[in-house]
């Protein structure tokens, strides 16, 4: 299935070759202040090799399609899945995100406000995000067994970013409702990155050092309304790359590791994304005949 993913992917960005580049940050899991330019598509598979303590090691994956409806709203569309080896393949979901900028210009501190609803079931394995007390033995239940257990969730985020000297400097904080009787859960991720080079090249070049944008992120969980805190939460640091080719494909490539004895000890995280620029227009044209 995930090649599957990933071939979906590559057909549907061929099929429109006109390209903007976008100078992409290697975060993961962190957001920063950036929205996609109105009526422009972005696709991306992302994918996460994990590994398993007293269990079976893991490949989750995702296909997201990422829609700038507005210069202050972008809204994303996920398709999850994973393979657990030696077990099986299962679907696991679907996310619908929203993220709004409600200030128009630039200032030091931006803020974005993040609002996501998640239909995923048990079997779930992408760690998009951490929140509550979310730790690696929750991954050890076989997929047949929690595939028919589904999460109907709220998830909210105060997105906070700052560029400073070609550093981008972003803060996550996270804030989960179960849509049962559950209590609020919490999580957090922070990332700074910086490209290698601020002065671009005269020329068109695939290895120029401006086109690699290398950083860092660190998150995890926060407990819950009960317990919050750090104590039985998982926790990871993530040292990543985003290389932002001329062809207009971003390739980004994360190693991760666990902080402490309730986090996964290692994960290898990698995404490939194309925009296809003016597709809403495209779109329009399509039905209407007129630009």
């Amino acid at each position: 299935m995930s090649l599957r993913f990933a071939a979906l992917t590559f057909i549907l960005a061929v099929l429109f070759p006109r390209l903007v580049r976008a100078q992409e940050n290697p975060y993961t899991v962190t957001y920063d202040q950036f929205l996609e330019e109105p009526r422009n598509l972005g696709i991306e598979y992302f994918s996460t090799f994990g590994t398993q303590r007293g269990g079976n090691d893991f490949h989750a994956y995702w296909l997201e399609f990422e829609y700038g409806a507005t210069a202050w709203w972008t809204t994303e569309f996920y398709l999850d899945a994973q393979t657990t080896f030696h077990d099986s393949t299962v679907p696991t979901g679907f996310r619908w995100e929203n993220r709004f900028r409600p200030l128009k210009r630039e200032y030091f501190i931006n803020p974005v406000l993040y609002v996501e609803y998640e239909h995923v079931n048990g079997a779930d394995k992408i760690l998009k995000e951490l929140e509550g007390h979310d730790i690696e033995d929750d991954f050890l239940t076989p997929n047949a067994e929690v595939r028919d257990e589904i999460k109907n969730e709220l998830e909210l985020k105060l997105i906070l970013g700052s560029n400073f000297k070609g550093w981008n400097i972003s803060e996550n904080f996270l804030f989960v409702k179960n849509l049962t009787n559950e209590p609020w859960e919490f999580g957090y991720a922070v990332g700074a990155s910086r490209p290698l080079a601020l002065k671009a090249s005269p020329k068109r070049c695939s290895l120029c050092p401006q086109n690699f944008v290398a950083g860092a992120e660190m998150y995890g969980g926060l407990g819950d309304r009960y317990h919050f805190g750090l104590h039985e939460t998982s926790q990871y640091l993530a040292p990543g790359v985003a290389w932002n080719m001329p062809s207009g494909w971003t390739l980004r490539v994360s190693p991760t590791f666990g902080l402490n004895d309730n986090s996964h000890r290692f994960m290898l995280r990698w995404g490939i994304a194309r925009e296809i620029p003016g597709f809403g227009d495209m779109v329009k044209k399509l039905f209407t005949g007129r630009p």
